[in-house]
């Protein structure tokens, strides 16, 4: 079933899915950053991506490697490929394909190194949010409290998309450059694993509570608080992810993992025999 969304995503999402990789660019860290970029809702489904030759020198690297990925997302059900004038790539509808592709990439990261990437998304975000205290002005804090207001009962999949433009811009607010680019690297590379938490309403509604609260205390100047909201959230969600990591590892056959995504995405809890934490 389509879900009907905007037709202009935020432009911080394709400026972090599209920076440079550089000369050690492979097919895999191209086909990641699409996967990325689809995750975060850079692009939605329906809509076409840059053509080969502008992502290669969006990222930085040879045509042919971004054929080749290109092509591995098509094999894997992300992107179908129309051709004629109106031809290109463009997003499937196709949410379990992605779901389970961040799954599988949440699987194969180590738990340390999970943790590693929300200390650093935690530094960064605590930071950016110490200096929105000092620097942001009613008005912008308006624009995302209006962001967050129109956000709450959107589908998982939108929700995930306007959230995430929500975090960017509060960041920005901190009008410091060094640490927004940091900010939007590290998000380009956590959000796909939080979106998998979307999957869990509770876990969910929790992000954007604490959203919230950072706003509200954004709006009073308060860095304590604005510091804890973002510390509390990210832990939380590092805490939700560790434990789906486990209950994934638990039984890692295709059909268990889709099985696992679809009761998830219907509202079902960790399977029988694990604890709200993931344990056995």
């Amino acid at each position: 079933m389509s879900t009907t969304v905007e037709q202009a995503p935020p432009s911080r999402l394709r400026v972090a899915a599209f920076s440079p990789i550089g000369e050690e660019g492979r097919t895999e860290q191209v086909e990641s950053r699409l996967i990325q970029a689809i995750s975060v809702g850079a692009f939605i489904e329906g809509e076409r991506l840059p053509s080969e030759t502008e992502l290669s020198g969006l990222l930085g690297v040879a045509v042919v490697t971004v054929r080749e990925a290109l092509g591995t997302l098509r094999h894997r059900g992300l992107i179908e490929t129309r051709r004629g004038r109106n031809g290109g790539s463009f997003v499937r509808t196709s949410r379990g394909a992605v779901e389970e592709v961040n799954a599988r990439a949440l699987m194969a990261m180590p738990r340390v190194a999970l943790a590693d990437l929300g200390v650093h998304y935690e530094v960064i975000a605590s930071a950016c949010a110490e200096y929105a205290c000092l620097r942001a002005t009613p008005e912008e804090l308006a624009v995302v409290q209006r962001l967050l207001e129109e956000s709450r009962d959107l589908a998982p999949d939108v929700w995930r998309r306007r959230v995430t433009e929500v975090q960017l811009e509060l960041a920005a607010l901190s009008q410091s450059v060094r640490l927004t680019t940091e900010h939007v690297s590290v998000q380009t590379e956590f959000t796909p694993l939080l979106a998998l938490q979307d999957l869990d309403e509770r876990a969910r509604m929790a992000t954007h509570d604490a959203l919230v609260a950072q706003t509200v205390a954004t709006r009073a100047g308060d860095i304590p608080a604005a510091r804890s909201s973002v510390r509390e959230s990210i832990r939380s969600s590092v805490r939700w992810l560790v434990a789906f990591r486990r209950e994934l590892l638990a039984d890692p056959r295709d059909e268990t993992i889709r099985d696992t995504l679809v009761s998830r995405r219907a509202g079902g809890g960790p399977r029988a025999g694990l604890d709200e934490e993931g344990r056995g």
